[in-house]
Formats: C-alpha cells, sequence, structure tokens
C-alpha cells in the first residue's frame, strides 16, 4: 500500500495550528506593557507584572514545543520499545483529525499490517486548531471513518491499537469511555494499547500555564482503562512532558 511521506509538526506548525492562541498572548503582554507608563503609580507594577507574565508563558510554551516536537525524536518511536518490545503483527492507529502515527509506524514495521481509523467529527470537534492542523496535514487515504462508539475493526482482531494525542480530543467523558472500550474489544488477549498523552500535572502546568487545562490528569487515563478492562503494563515519559502508556487487555480464563 502506498502511503504518503511523514509529516512531523514542529513548533512553526503548532504556532500556525494555533495562531490565535499565540496572538492573543502577544496582544496582552503588549497591551500591558504600552499601558504602564499611563496609569498610575500604584497600578504600573501590577501592569509590569502581567507584562512580563504574558511574555514569559509565551516563551515558555514556544520552547516546551519546541523541546517535544522538533528535538526530542518523539514521533522516531525509539521510545516505544520501552512499552512494546515486540512488532504486533496487527495494530490499529486511531486518530482525531491530524495523523501523523500511522506513516512512521508503517516505516518502523513493514510486515505487520495496519488500520487506521479517523475519528475527526467537525460537528463534535470544533476546535479552530484541530481544523487548521487538518488543513495542513490531510487524513491519510487509507484511513477509515468511524466515531467512538463504533471502531470499523472486527473483535480480538489487533495486537496493539495507538492512541497518540488523539484521545484528549473527545472533550465529553462518556466518547472517551466509549473508545476505550472500543480499543479493548478490537484487541486480542493480551493486546496492547499505547497511549501518547500531554497531562495536567506540575511540569506541563509549569510551561504551558492555563493551557495545561486542556490536557487530562494521570487519573483519567487509568481510569479509563481500568474501566474498559485493560491493565498498566508500562509507563515511559518523552522529553519530560509526554507519557506514553501501555494497558495490556486481559487474558480470560
Amino acid at each position: 500500500m502506498n502511503r504518503p511521506a511523514h509529516h512531523r509538526s514542529g513548533v512553526r506548525d503548532v504556532i500556525a495550528y494555533n495562531w490565535p492562541l499565540y496572538a492573543a498572548g502577544l496582544a496582552a503582554a503588549a497591551g500591558s506593557a504600552c499601558l504602564q507608563g499611563r496609569l498610575p503609580g500604584p497600578l504600573r507594577s501590577p501592569a509590569r507584572a502581567g507584562a512580563l507574565a504574558a511574555t514569559a508563558l509565551l516563551a515558555s510554551t514556544t520552547a516546551a514545543t519546541w523541546l517535544v516536537y522538533d528535538r526530542s525524536g518523539l514521533y522516531d518511536f525509539a521510545w516505544l520499545d520501552e512499552v512494546l518490545p515486540a512488532p504486533p503483527p496487527a495494530y490499529l492507529v486511531v486518530g482525531t483529525g491530524l495523523d501523523e502515527t500511522s506513516a512512521p509506524l508503517a516505516a518502523r514495521w513493514p510486515a505487520s499490517r495496519q488500520t487506521t481509523v479517523d475519528l475527526y467529527d467537525p460537528a463534535v470537534m470544533t476546535e479552530g486548531s484541530v481544523r487548521r492542523a487538518r488543513r495542513r496535514v490531510p487524513p491519510p487515504s487509507h484511513a477509515l471513518p468511524g466515531t467512538p462508539h463504533e471502531l470499523p475493526v472486527a473483535n480480538a482482531s489487533q495486537d496493539a491499537v495507538f492512541l497518540v494525542f488523539a484521545a484528549h480530543e473527545l472533550r465529553v467523558a462518556a466518547e472517551r469511555e466509549r473508545l476505550f472500550a472500543e480499543c479493548a474489544r478490537t484487541l486480542k488477549p493480551g493486546g496492547t494499547l499505547v497511549l501518547v498523552e500531554h497531562l495536567r500535572d506540575a511540569a506541563n502546568t509549569a510551561v504551558f500555564g492555563p493551557g495545561a487545562w486542556h490536557f487530562y490528569p494521570r487519573g483519567e487515563w487509568l481510569g479509563l482503562a481500568t474501566g474498559a478492562g485493560l491493565s498498566p503494563c508500562a509507563e515511559r515519559r518523552v522529553a519530560g512532558l509526554v507519557t506514553a502508556f501501555a494497558f495490556s487487555r486481559r487474558v480470560t480464563a
């Protein structure tokens, strides 16, 4: 099967996907700086602090994005050996708008059978960043349409399922629960769900500020996996800000 060359989002791409947020941050920093000289004395210090805070947040967010997406080797998937040591003969890649996983995995495991499912629904996933990313990086032609409630894959047919920066785009809890249940359904007994996400934790909050609230805490993912009958079997940090989980489908007697 012919597949497109792999696109890897870097800091420039992430800024392009999220440019309104960066523009708002720059406007806040510039506005606070301009107001300093026009405000009464007691208000100048808060204005100066606001300008510095907005500038620092922009700088830390950009630096963290550069570290994770340009420098860490995240999409080289070398770290994958620690959470999934053996190549899966058959595996599923689930995306929610931006697929930067199927191509490098196909190159990594050319003898494996890959199925790719795209869950993007513009009526549900209304965030502008996803829409802009999708325009810049169209979904691969081989991707099958699906929903969190129904993946077009047979029961117990996959040795692994990949959710890479995908599950957090489902902002309704019931949809995340259903997606995890569907992933578990498609896994063979002993198969592995690989989940990759930023977490709402101290490290991500320190560099992304309020933007970290777009992520979910570690307990959310552990709870979803447990509810779907999956057991944690590995966990690895990538570039200090991304967490890769491996959850195994329990083997029943």
